[in-house]
């Protein structure tokens, strides 16, 4: 892989991950309800699943996984269903606007961090668009006859890179919370939320796999 190709795969992995998606509405829900420690194990969990199937893809696993088509929906399934309880438990928190007050996210909140790791894990790792993202689109940015090393680069950049971006987001959401603190502010962003995780899992459920 040369120096210009890997540059390239950066540009493009950087333009992804700016592109709003379940993962960014998970991240932001972590980090409004629990505040910057929890957002950011959310980040980690993401950057695992991403971290996970980038390998498992280098390694051929994944299209293997890619080929057993009732595996790939029933994991297409689950990542629909799960995002709609997270829509439907953001959209419950906005109609009963009952709040406490805000953690200041600094210090230890027990199960923040397993919580947040296992939602940001899971809203990932049941998008079979990830798996499939990277089995089409890392074999582009390599010379014919690339080694597993390479592709392992390419995955796990990406997988960087996102972490790297939602560790930012959670970092610009915490210094914001004063205004987030508002009643009124936080039952229009839980209701914004919910309204994407629902659309993301439509957008998730007629997409074909």
């Amino acid at each position: 892989m040369s120096l210009s190709s890997y540059l390239s795969f950066l540009v493009f992995a950087v333009a992804l991950v700016l592109v709003p998606g379940p993962d960014f509405a998970v991240v932001t829900k972590n980090t409004l309800a629990a505040g910057r420690l929890r957002g950011a194990w959310s980040a980690g969990g993401v950057a695992s699943s991403n971290a996970l199937q980038g390998t498992a893809a280098a390694a051929g696993l994944g299209a293997v996984v890619v080929r057993m088509q009732p595996v790939l929906q029933a994991i297409k399934w689950a990542g629909v269903a799960y995002l709609i309880v997270l829509g439907v438990q953001a959209l419950r928190s906005a109609v009963h606007g009952r709040y406490a007050p805000l953690p200041d996210g600094r210090g230890h909140q027990p199960g923040a961090a397993l919580g947040g790791w296992r939602q940001g894990f899971l809203s990932n790792i049941t998008n079979p668009k990830v798996l499939v993202f990277y089995l089409a689109v890392l074999p582009q940015f390599m010379r014919p006859g690339a080694g597993l090393g390479a592709l392992l680069v390419l995955a796990l950049s990406h997988a960087a890179l996102s972490l790297t971006y939602l560790l930012l987001l959670t970092t610009g959401l915490s210094r914001a919370r004063r205004v987030l603190a508002r009643r009124r502010v936080r039952r229009g962003l839980d209701a914004a939320t919910g309204v994407a995780l629902l659309g993301f899992s439509a957008r998730l459920a007629t997409q074909p796999t």
